[in-house]
C-alpha cells in the first residue's frame, strides 16, 4: 500500500513533551507505573508509552486499529481516522460513519493539525524514519510534541521507525492482540471494556479449535495476483498465518519468514500446490467480500494453475486483506476460514 500525502498544512505546536515515567517490565505482562494521580504507563515494542489521565484526542490509522477504537468504547475521542482496507466490521459501521475518515493517510503536519494527543496505528510503517510522504515521523518525535502512540503489537518493529522488514516474529500471535488491548483498556481509561472484548475473542476462538481439533490439516497459500504474471503471497512472519493455524491448516508459505508479503513466480505457487487458496483483495473503504469475487475467478481461469488442487477441487475463497491483520477481526477471520477449510465442523453461518 503506497498512501498518499495531504497537502501540507501549518505545523501545530502542543504543549510540553509528557514527563516519561520509567517502568521495570518486561513482556507478556507490562506493570503500571503510577508517577502521579491518573498516570498509567505501558511498553509498547520496547517504548514506554506514559499518559497523564485518559487520552481525549485519539487518531487511528489503518483498519486494525480503527477497529480496535470502535470495539474499547472510544469512538467518541477519534479526532480522525484514515486508511481503511475494507468496510469496517457491521457492528462499527455507526461509530465509522460518525468519526471523519480520509483514505489516505495523513503527512505530519495533516495528522498534528488534527490536535492528537494519541496516535493509534494498526501497522508500523505509518511511524518510518526519513520524511516519507507516507510517514509521519518517528514514535519519539511526536512524543517530543505531546504526543503518545501505539503500534498493534504483533508487528513491533525491532527499533523505532523500522518498518515490516524487521518485525520480530515472536510478536507475531494471537494473545499479543489480548495484551495490546488489556494495555489500552488501561490507557484509555476503558478496562472493562477491553475485558469483555478479550472474553468474546478467547471465547469464539476456543470454539472454533475445539471444532477442527484432530481433523486433517489442508495447506492454504493467501494469494493476490499480480500485474507480470506472478503472485504476492502471505509469509510465515504475517499474522495472516496465525488465522490459518487456529482455523485448523497451514500456511503453504509459512517457512518464508523474510516479509510478510512476499513476490514468487507461477512455478513456485504451482509447485507448492496448495489445497487452498484465499485471495487477498485491498483497499478500499466499502469493499466488501463479495468484491473479491473477481479475483477468485482470476484464479480459477489462469490456465498455469489449473493443475493446483486448490483450483481443480474448486478450493479458492474471497478473502480480503482486512482479514489477516491482526486486531479484533481475528475471531471473525479464524471462523470465516476454519469454514472454507472445515464446513462439515464450522457452520458457514459463522462467517
Amino acid at each position: 500500500m503506497t498512501p498518499t500525502a495531504s497537502p501540507t498544512r501549518i505545523l501545530l505546536t502542543f504543549g510540553a513533551a509528557l514527563t516519561l515515567a520509567l517502568v521495570g517490565c518486561a513482556p507478556p505482562a507490562p506493570e503500571t507505573t503510577a508517577s502521579g494521580p491518573g498516570t498509567v504507563s505501558r511498553t509498547n515494542c520496547g517504548i514506554d508509552v506514559t499518559v497523564d489521565g485518559p487520552p481525549e484526542r485519539v487518531y487511528a490509522a489503518y483498519q486494525p486499529a480503527i477497529e480496535v477504537a470502535h470495539a474499547l468504547g472510544i469512538s467518541d475521542r477519534l479526532v480522525g481516522t484514515a486508511f481503511l482496507d475494507a468496510r469496517v466490521l457491521p457492528e462499527y459501521a455507526d461509530q465509522q460513519a460518525d468519526t471523519a475518515y480520509v483514505p489516505s493517510l495523513p503527512s505530519r503536519e495533516g495528522l498534528l493539525q488534527a490536535e492528537p494527543d494519541f496516535v493509534l496505528s494498526g501497522f508500523n510503517g505509518f511511524f518510518a524514519r526519513g520524511g516519507a510522504d507516507s510517514s509521519v515521523g518517528t514514535r519519539a518525535s511526536l512524543r517530543e510534541l505531546g504526543v503518545e502512540s501505539w503500534i498493534l503489537s504483533p508487528l513491533c518493529p525491532s527499533e523505532d521507525g523500522l518498518t515490516d522488514r524487521s518485525i520480530d516474529p515472536g510478536s507475531v500471535r494471537v494473545d499479543t492482540v489480548y495484551r495490546d488491548l488489556r494495555d489500552l483498556g488501561a490507557l484509555f481509561g476503558v478496562e472493562e471494556n477491553a475485558e469483555r472484548v478479550i472474553a468474546d475473542l478467547e471465547r469464539r476462538i476456543a470454539a472454533v479449535e475445539d471444532a477442527v481439533a484432530g481433523a486433517p490439516r489442508p495447506s492454504v497459500a493467501i494469494v493476490s495476483p499480480g500485474d507480470d504474471g506472478g503472485f504476492r503471497v502471505a509469509g510465515g512472519i504475517d499474522f495472516g498465518s496465525r488465522i490459518i493455524e487456529r482455523a485448523g491448516g497451514t500456511n503453504v508459505f509459512g517457512d518464508l519468514t523474510s516479509e510478510r508479503n512476499l513476490d514468487v513466480g507461477v512455478e513456485e505457487l504451482v509447485a507448492r500446490d496448495p489445497d487452498v487458496i484465499l485471495t487477498d483483495l485491498c483497499c478500499d473503504a466499502g469493499m466488501t467480500r463479495q468484491d473479491a469475487d473477481s479475483e477468485v475467478q482470476a484464479i480459477r481461469d489462469d490456465p498455469a494453475l489449473a493443475g493446483v488442487t486448490a483450483v481443480a477441487e474448486d478450493a479458492v475463497h474471497p478473502f480480503l486483506f482486512a482479514d489477516r491483520s491482526a486486531g479484533v477481526r481475528a475471531a471473525h477471520s479464524i471462523e470465516l476460514v476454519a469454514s472454507y477449510l472445515h464446513p462439515d465442523l464450522v457452520e458457514s453461518g459463522q462467517r
